[in-house]
């Protein structure tokens, strides 16, 4: 039996598992980043994960789907935010594969949640497909004929990047945003509200908060507008915790997204919420390692 480590870093947690040749999940578990440690403690955090394993399984190669934007040829961070300090430049595949005698596949967390939202989730079978996920920041991944669009310098679909106004569409957007902006509002500390507890209120009738949802709501179809004037993408799936509140977001971001995209591009554009939500950035470093494994890349 082959089994894979496949490990997803991103600025809060690092989830971890190990997966048969089959992409069956047999064990998972996470941790915390603590990101303010900067690179060189997470990559000691990702080492102790790998060893661990090895000791209880024949390995076949470590999967590793990171935050930052990433050289997948030659597996590393080339560029960082401040959110993980002196991250980038971490050459994860050079490291791994010197350390622990595996190959090692990397690729950006966005595009590796796409990639198994195309393979066995919400994106299957599409010809052009867009994942955005909406968290700290937020994400995006477009896929062609099953195929992640790296763009010319493996920049593309950095949409949290994009300026919507005097600020960028994450600064907007972002689920970070909607507890930080709820606090202000009521005068209450910023540590006081999450996303889970903005909508609880919202449910409960509370006008604060369901104005807060429906402004980021209005910034997120006005950015997904944006994207699909560009990619006509058949599907846009929407990834990140948030989502699971996909019932009571579905009816805005639709609404949203009808106020600021053509009917004629509209009517041919359906968004899905993730399926693989928490696994989706193991399930595709594992997609993206046996795709470049299979390619002789």
């Amino acid at each position: 039996m082959e089994y894979y480590v496949s490990i997803d870093i991103g600025g809060t947690s690092i989830k971890y598992g190990i997966l048969t040749v089959d992409g069956e999940i047999l064990e998972k578990s996470s941790m915390d980043t603590e990101a303010s440690k900067g690179g060189n403690a997470l990559k000691q955090k990702v080492f102790r994960i790998i060893q661990e394993y090895q000791e209880r399984y024949l390995l076949s190669g470590v999967c590793i789907s990171t935050a930052g934007m990433v050289d997948c040829e030659k597996g590393e961070v080339f560029f960082s935010g401040a959110l993980i300090p002196e991250y980038q430049g971490t050459k994860w595949k050079e490291s791994i594969e010197k350390e622990f005698s595996l190959p090692c596949e990397v690729e950006n967390d966005v595009n590796c949640a796409g990639l198994a939202e195309y393979k066995t989730g919400a994106a299957r079978k599409s010809r052009v497909a867009v994942c955005l996920t909406v968290g700290t920041g937020i994400g995006g991944c477009a896929l062609i004929d099953g195929k992640v669009f790296h763009g010319y310098s493996s920049c593309a679909m950095e949409i949290g990047y994009m300026y919507a106004g005097e600020e960028d569409f994450q600064t907007l957007g972002a689920a970070s945003i909607l507890s930080r902006k709820t606090a202000e509002r009521k005068g209450d500390p910023i540590e006081a509200w999450n996303g889970i507890r903005v909508f609880e209120a919202a449910k409960a009738g509370d006008g604060i908060c369901r104005n807060a949802i429906d402004e980021m709501c209005d910034v997120l179809g006005r950015g997904i507008a944006d994207i699909c004037y560009v990619l006509n993408p058949e599907v846009v799936v929407l990834g990140g915790g948030i989502m699971a509140q996909k019932e009571y977001l579905r009816p805005r971001l639709e609404a949203a997204l009808a106020a600021y995209l053509k009917p004629v591009i509209c009517a041919h554009t359906r968004l899905e919420f993730a399926y693989h939500q928490n696994d989706a950035g193991m399930r595709g470093a594992f997609y993206h390692f046996m795709d470049r494994q299979k390619a002789g890349k």
